[in-house]
């Protein structure tokens, strides 16, 4: 099997044990734009309105039973779970929609969930999503992004965006769009032919210093200098690609062809589990394991259908995908966040590295913040791969919970 052994019990994101002395509802929220999502409302028992609610989404997956669940309870926390409406199928998937997702889940815990704070946990790539959220729902609203990377309208200036009291990030990364350049195959020649390949880019070519796994390879300092330059400019076409569909569409919409309008691409991305990185542990050190987060073999499941961004519409691809274009960038919305803020990270994370957590870090401006390091944990805090108990999620709230005890209680 190439997907990776971390996956084999479940998904390793939901809590392993149900949370104790505590009350679930099932919420459906309507976000601005009139979209529904659904939401779990967890709240510890006799307490069905507690002051501080924590918002926990992803992009992508269900955060419904995320693991940070019962220990949040237990401290007398609410937590809104809630699951983006794109969850399960992203090929239309565009950030500036899943803003418009949090804000509903803040507004909701605010306005009738008897909240007095909240806090926004990003979790992988849910740090980019809350971050990206909370960067606007600090600006003025004449001071709020109008236009998607694609041109259509955000909506932000008319929503009602609370900014959050506090904001946690674990294991972050810096946007899907980042870890998307950082793992496109720099080798693919033809976009229409998932087998095209250009040798001398190959980073799964012997000639170029892989080694079959579990042996790490060794790439030169030059190969990787041309690499990282051939995978920003694949995404460069990819984007380029994408606005000439969006250009076709506008110009169909302007002399009235309603057919032309409306059909839009379905963009297939090949090959984007090629990040040197994971297969060779001397690019930016750390204790991580081999391989990447979703597969042991990154050089057989690159060429898989499992992989980021293989669908997607133009307008999902430079909202979500692109490296160049998305808005959804970590390093960039945190500047603008004064609220307490808590990273950590996880030192044997095989798909957010020690560089990705630096330039997140170095990048935070808010006087009251915090970086640590659970050294010892995997991406996901689980327990080692086949075994139901351990891990590092304790070791992972017993930071949290204190710290936000201190600030929004």
């Amino acid at each position: 099997m190439l997907v990776s052994k971390t996956y084999w019990l479940g998904m390793p994101f939901w809590y392993r044990r149900a949370p104790e002395a505590a009350h679930v509802d099932a919420l459906l929220l309507r976000a601005h734009d009139m979209r529904q999502l659904r939401a779990l409302w967890w709240t510890p028992a006799g307490t069905p309105k507690p002051r501080v609610g924590v918002v926990a989404m992803h992009p992508r997956v269900d955060f419904a039973h995320h693991y940070a669940i019962p220990r949040l309870l237990a401290a007398g926390f609410g937590v809104m779970a809630a699951t983006a409406r794109h969850a399960g199928n992203d090929t239309l998937s565009e950030y500036e929609e899943l803003v418009l997702d949090v804000g509903a889940c803040v507004r909701w815990l605010l306005e009738r969930g008897g909240c007095e704070r909240v806090v926004l946990l990003g979790n992988c790539g849910g740090a980019s999503l809350m971050a990206y959220y909370q960067a606007q729902a600090r600006l003025p609203v004449a001071q709020r992004t109008t236009r998607t990377p694609s041109g259509a309208p955000t909506f932000f200036d008319g929503a009602a965006l609370h900014p959050a009291h506090a904001m946690v990030y674990v294991a972050p990364h810096r946007g899907l769009g980042k870890v998307t350049m950082d793992a496109m195959d720099a080798s693919v020649v033809d976009e229409r032919d998932p087998l095209s390949c250009d040798a001398a880019l190959d980073i799964y070519d012997a000639r170029n210093g892989f080694r079959p796994a579990p042996a790490w390879s060794e790439y030169g300092a030059d190969f990787l200098a041309r690499y990282r330059d051939a995978q920003r400019a694949r995404v460069a076409r990819l984007d380029a690609h994408a606005r000439e569909r969006i250009a076709a569409r506008d110009a169909a919409a302007a002399r009235g062809d309603d057919r032309a309008r409306v059909a839009e691409e379905i963009m297939v991305v090949y090959r984007t589990m090629a990040n040197p990185a994971c297969v060779d542990r001397a690019i930016d050190p750390s204790g991580r394991d081999y391989g990447a987060l979703l597969s042991e073999r990154p050089d057989l499941m690159n060429y898989a259908a499992l992989g980021m961004a293989r669908t997607c519409t133009p307008r999902a691809w430079l909202s979500t995908w692109s490296g160049l274009s998305s808005k959804a960038d970590v390093v960039a919305n945190v500047a603008g966040i004064a609220e307490p803020t808590l990273l950590v990270a996880a030192g044997r994370d095989r798909e957010i590295f020690p560089a990705d957590i630096a330039a997140i870090a170095g990048a935070l401006t808010a006087a009251d913040r915090r970086v640590d390091t659970i050294a010892d944990a995997r991406h996901y805090f689980e327990p080692e791969p086949g075994a139901k108990d351990g891990g590092h999620v304790d070791a992972l709230m017993d930071v949290v919970v204190p710290w936000l005890q201190e600030r929004v209680c």
